[in-house]
């Protein structure tokens, strides 16, 4: 009963099998048009996710100093102060 309601009725369409995967696509290379340049202030958080930016594009030489690769990154602060706008960048990078 609990699978056919979630599938919106009896002939919904939907596989029990597929009930944990992703229906997202990954882009390869995001058109964000936000570098860093266009990032005004906050230059320390920019320092930070310049350096991981070059990790990933350049990862034998940090990893030559016994660096690991991040799993991910965490911005924190009240709203208005540029979250979104660094993660564009960090894409658009």
């Amino acid at each position: 009963a609990f699978l056919q309601r979630r599938s919106g009725g009896m002939g919904g369409g939907m596989n029990p099998l597929d009930l944990g995967k992703s229906k997202s696509k990954i882009q390869m290379e995001p058109q964000t048009g936000v570098t860093f340049d266009d990032v005004a202030g906050c230059d320390g958080s920019k320092f930070e996710l310049t350096e991981v930016v070059e990790f990933l594009k350049n990862p034998s030489k940090y990893s030559a100093l016994g660096a690991k690769i991040p799993r991910g990154v965490i911005m924190e602060g009240p709203p208005g102060t540029g979250k979104t706008l660094l993660a564009r960048a960090v894409a658009g990078e």
